[in-house]
């Protein structure tokens, strides 16, 4: 049986996110929507390292801590993907989760930036 992946592609978990979770391939996000959806999957699949990895130094903190108990993740909608130049994009999206019964929306646009041929996520703007 095949897993689709938690970022709502309707691809494979396999074809999709977890390529670039597979650390042993060295395959990098091709642009910074591959990349932020990766890094939602992650936060599905607790993946702290990956997502620690692909967070830039500047802005990347120590640790993460780990998901309260309970909360589930309910879905990723892309809104919108900018390309600004050649190593800089945004990406604007909204997850979903659910902690106690109750429904939580994060409506984010999140800025990247590609170094070394790598993209990199830098911080959000939630306004």
């Amino acid at each position: 049986m095949t897993t689709a992946c938690p970022c709502g592609s309707g691809i494979a978990y396999t074809a999709c996110c977890g390529r670039f979770h597979a650390g042993a391939l060295h395959l990098q996000a091709p642009n910074a929507e591959a990349l932020m959806r990766s890094r939602y999957s992650a936060f599905v699949l607790g993946l702290h390292d990956y997502l620690l990895a692909t967070w830039h130094p500047s802005t990347r903190p120590p640790a993460l801590e780990p998901d309260p108990p309970g909360l589930k993740w309910l879905g990723l909608n892309v809104r919108r993907h900018l390309q600004h130049d050649a190593d800089h994009a945004t990406v604007e999206f909204v997850a979903r989760s659910k902690l106690a019964g109750r429904a939580n929306r994060l409506h984010e646009v999140s800025r990247f930036v590609r170094e070394g041929g790598r993209w990199l996520y830098i911080a959000a703007d939630n306004g």
